[in-house]
């Protein structure tokens, strides 16, 4: 195997390793299907054997649109191991955004899931595969399956016919400078760019994450977060194979289900996204189940109440919460609080930066800027937009704006994008949501610019109350302007049921407004 500083290898070396290291202990529980790090391994081998019959060479793109899954972790692995390239998609996606994805990255191969949520996947592709000249493959993680649509059983089948040692060779070919995934942003503004990290720079963020978090061999991973993040792919499946770690994938987010899971299975750590937490804590049903074998959370957000991370260690029992910093474009992780941080600091902060990385302000827009081996090769086949977000030095400009305290900690105070001008100044929704989760029964809040014919924006605040409380918005808006500048102040307050939100737990603020 090859290693390098820091924890720096290739995916298919970690695999191997996992296999060699930890053998017949369980590497992931899905449902009634259980594999040890042997079986995983032995399945990935044969998934990369398939890709190979199907004529997958390194550096094709073959892309997964499905929920997490036993099948989504076989079939990445097994993409990655012969040096394809992985274009995760977000199953929340239309036909028509995954078909600008599929065309742009020039996908050879695709995967989908059958029937998820009531959303038939294999027919959404299947309309649109017309548009894709590209596209060679297009197989379903289920065991029927008519013309164009090739069944798992038929994938796998001439698989069997490519030598153990065709594999092999196609793995030794990896190197850690190899591109090993294809994530597609957001696309907040225009269509989203393709972001190409390699398996070194994976491998190496995600060796040090784990070390921070305390991931330990035997530990039960619920991965909640989807594996179309790089949260739930990198932090999730790459975490838990060097640390020998067991996954469970939930394939959606659900209280009831995830109680359950959490109980049966023991789960140790449960990575996620605040909100998931404060809803958790909020839930009728929570005293029902035994919760008592959590041991270790990370979390990441602008804005992190400091009676939630107490909350989460005294009510959930959890002995280690870590905050976290990152973004696609820096490999999914910047910064890190470390165990042992006083209360205030993981609320308030995103931790320092971790090791080989460097992490300054720019002075008058306040932007955060990242240099280190984390930073993107760049985007996919777009060298304006590459040019525009690392600088000649080197600097990853992030579009998040931020302060470092004297310690080097990292608050972040918003997107430069997020950021309202009410009167001639700048006002930051995320220092407005932070006093508005101070008052009595808001459980969440949310503030975004609508315009006004005199101060050009003015904040509006969206609030979703606790269970069994009530917020007068008047009272709310009192509530502010007794602790911020009245620029900041909302002039409107809305309580409703729920936020829109992204596959991760984000609010999407472009749809509040």
């Amino acid at each position: 195997m090859t290693t390098l500083q820091h924890g720096e290898t290739t995916i298919p070396a970690l695999v191997a390793r996992a296999a060699a290291e930890f053998g017949d202990r369980e590497a992931v529980v899905d449902g009634n299907e259980r594999l040890t790090f042997e079986q995983l391994a032995s399945r990935v081998r044969q998934a990369g054997r398939a890709m190979i019959a199907w004529g997958v060479g390194p550096g094709d793109r073959v892309a997964i649109w499905a929920p997490n899954s036993a099948e989504w972790i076989v079939t990445a692995l097994g993409a990655v191991s012969v040096g394809a390239v992985l274009v995760p998609l977000n199953t929340r996606l239309r036909a028509a955004e995954v078909g600008y994805v599929l065309k742009k990255s020039a996908a050879k191969l695709v995967a989908v899931s059958g029937e998820f949520l009531g959303v038939d996947y294999v027919a959404r592709l299947t309309a649109i595969r017309d548009e894709l000249p590209g596209l060679e493959t297009l197989t379903a993680f289920t065991d029927g399956g008519l013309p164009p649509v090739v069944s798992r059983r038929q994938f796998r089948a001439p698989g069997m016919k490519v030598p153990a040692s065709v594999f092999d060779e196609a793995a030794a070919s990896v190197t850690p400078d190899s591109p090993g995934d294809l994530f597609f942003t957001s696309g907040t503004t225009g269509n989203p760019k393709g972001v190409i990290t390699t398996h070194g720079q994976s491998t190496r963020a995600f060796h040090q994450w784990s070390e921070i978090v305390g991931l330990r061999a035997g530990d039960r991973y619920l991965i909640a977060n989807p594996f179309s993040h790089t949260f739930g792919y990198k932090a999730g499946i790459l975490a838990c194979l060097m640390r020998g770690a067991t996954m469970v994938p939930l394939a959606s987010f659900d209280a009831e289900a995830l109680f359950e899971t959490v109980e049966r299975e023991r789960i140790t750590v449960f990575p996620a996204a605040p909100a998931v937490y404060q809803m958790m804590l909020a839930h009728p049903e929570l005293g029902k189940h035994d919760l008592s074998s959590l041991r270790a959370a990370a979390t990441g957000a602008a804005v992190i109440p400091v009676e939630l991370i107490h909350r989460m260690r005294d009510t959930l029992g959890l002995e280690s919460v870590i905050t976290a910093y990152g973004l696609t474009e820096a490999t999914g992780v910047v910064t890190m609080s470390r165990d042992g941080d006083d209360p205030e600091v993981i609320a308030r902060t995103s931790g320092r930066a971790i090791e080989g990385v460097q992490v300054r302000i720019a002075g008058g827009t306040n932007e955060i800027l990242v240099s280190g081996y984390n930073v993107m090769r760049g985007y996919f086949e777009d060298e304006d937009a590459t040019a525009e977000a690392i600088d000649a030095d080197g600097w990853l400009h992030t579009g998040d704006v931020g302060e470092l305290d004297a310690a080097g900690n990292l608050r972040i105070t918003d997107r430069i994008k997020d950021m309202f001008i009410c009167g001639g100044f700048n006002a930051y929704p995320a220092e407005i949501e932070q006093v508005l989760l101070t008052y009595p029964g808001v459980q969440e809040a949310a503030v975004v610019g609508v315009p006004d014919e005199r101060l050009g924006e003015v904040g509006k605040a969206f609030v979703i109350v606790a269970p069994g409380r009530e917020v007068a918005p008047e009272a709310l808006i009192e509530h502010a302007g007794e602790r911020l500048a009245n620029y900041k102040v909302p002039r409107h307050v809305e309580v409703v049921e729920a936020f829109p939100r992204s596959s991760l737990g984000k609010v999407l603020k472009r749809e509040l407004r």
